[in-house]
């Protein structure tokens, strides 16, 4: 048994008497130490590949974000219609005219310019009507839009219909 003497008095030692074979790497060990290292550094590696490639993704999709302040969720990349709906939208005449004339059936008179690319439309144009808001636009114009944006350029009234909402129909 230790006296309590010898409990209480401080471990002396001297940096020549510790052996460094205790803390050598050998075998296994330094086999471990190799492949969690690697395992880590590749772990590492993936993942800012991953950011840098949803960083330059999101770069090219939205070129204005980068100067934007607005919300990530506002940024939000919104789908369009697909080809079948926007080739299904009516197709009209562009007739100008006097303010009191009225319009013939397949004819649209009101304003004379595409909102898109601002081009002043002419008597006999096709334009595109777009059913909910009935305003119309160039056809090449609006079903560029269209085939990203699901809204109305100009009052961005939703152009999607919803399947999953039945209608009913009353009979009397």
């Amino acid at each position: 048994m230790r006296s309590a003497s010898e409990e209480t008095q401080p471990l002396q030692w001297h940096y020549t008497v510790l052996d460094d074979r205790n803390f050598e790497i050998r075998g296994r060990t330094l086999f471990f130490v190799i492949v969690v290292f690697s395992v880590l550094l590749v772990v590492t590696l993936l993942f800012l590949y991953a950011r840098w490639v949803c960083r330059y993704r999101h770069a090219t999709t939205f070129p204005a974000a980068s100067t934007s302040h607005a919300p990530r969720a506002a940024l939000a990349p919104s789908q369009g219609l697909d080809a079948a709906a926007i080739m299904g939208l009516p197709i009209v005449l562009h007739q100008s005219g006097d303010p009191g004339d009225e319009a013939g059936p397949g004819r649209v008179s009101g304003p004379a310019e595409c909102c898109i690319c601002l081009g002043v439309f002419e008597d006999g144009e096709k334009l595109k009507v777009l059913p909910q808001c009935c305003h119309c636009y160039h056809p090449e114009c609006v079903d560029r839009w269209l085939s990203t944006q699901s809204s109305c350029p100009l009052c961005r009234a939703s152009l999607r219909v919803d399947p999953a909402v039945p209608k009913i129909v009353v009979v009397e």
